[in-house]
């Protein structure tokens, strides 16, 4: 979970720098620092490697792991979709690999030769989408329709995998409560046991799904939660529909 303690690491401050992302108490952030340090420790962030990301909107992880060498298939909604549902009013939304482009982040020419785009709904990902070393999304499966969708397209994006390849997503948490949550909204929140049924079905597979810490700090911003109108900084909890709420990572080995 979103903690901030992280905040203070030395990976965290190298991360933000490598991103060209101004270093701040938002939980966004640590999404994107998370997906990088946890693929990057596993050694899934190598030259000639292949990653596929979802959702990817205007965020630069397509654009570092481009810079990796890695071939890079950053996938969204289509641009009629994305409009019906309000992520272009947002900023949200990428429109086609132009979009993705930072040179600040990656230079033009390992971006264009590296970056692939495609329309995807996360509901469907398409059967030809396999053999990759890694796949990543941050915060977007929760906007998939329910609970059950985003669970769902998790355990989809691991068949996109070839053995050994890392699946990282990030999503919305329930911190408050792991009875009653948000369900079949435009955004729905994850319990504990809706992320622990999942890891139990996944190893039930035969796959290699990392243990969560649901530690949610001690910190003083661990204490605050953040309300309408949201806050640039410091924004690592929120207020969502009643609840307390702030962003988790779930890691997933494909096996064998």
């Amino acid at each position: 979970m979103c903690r901030e303690e992280d905040f203070s690491q030395a990976y965290f401050s190298y991360w933000s720098t490598r991103l060209a992302e101004p270093l701040r108490y938002h939980r966004k952030l640590w999404e994107f620092v998370f997906i990088c340090q946890a693929l990057w420790e596993r050694g899934a962030v190598v030259s000639g490697h292949r990653g596929l990301g979802f959702g990817v909107g205007v965020e630069p992880l397509a654009a570092f792991f481009a810079s990796q060498d890695c071939r890079i298939l950053a996938t969204d909604l289509a641009a009629t979709e994305a409009i019906d549902l309000g992520w272009t009013e947002t900023n949200q939304h990428a429109a086609g690999k132009v979009a993705l482009r930072k040179p600040w982040v990656c230079p033009d020419d390992l971006f264009d030769r590296n970056v692939e785009f495609h329309e995807c709904d996360m509901n469907h990902i398409p059967a030809d989408y396999v053999d990759f070393d890694f796949c990543w999304s941050a915060c977007a499966l929760e906007h998939l329709g329910s609970i059950e969708h985003g669970l769902a397209f998790i355990e989809r994006s691991i068949d996109c995998l070839k053995p050994g390849g890392w699946a990282a997503h990030t999503t919305e948490f329930n911190v408050s409560s792991d009875d009653i949550t948000v369900d079949h909204q435009p955004t729905v929140l994850f319990r504990r046991r809706d992320i622990e049924g999942l890891l139990q079905r996944l190893r039930a597979k035969g796959h290699n799904a990392v243990a969560v810490n649901y530690d949610a700090g001690v910190g003083v911003l661990d204490q605050f939660i953040d309300v309408p109108p949201y806050r640039e900084q410091p924004h690592l909890k929120m207020a969502l529909s009643g609840f307390a709420t702030t962003s988790i990572g779930i890691l997933v080995q494909r096996g064998g």
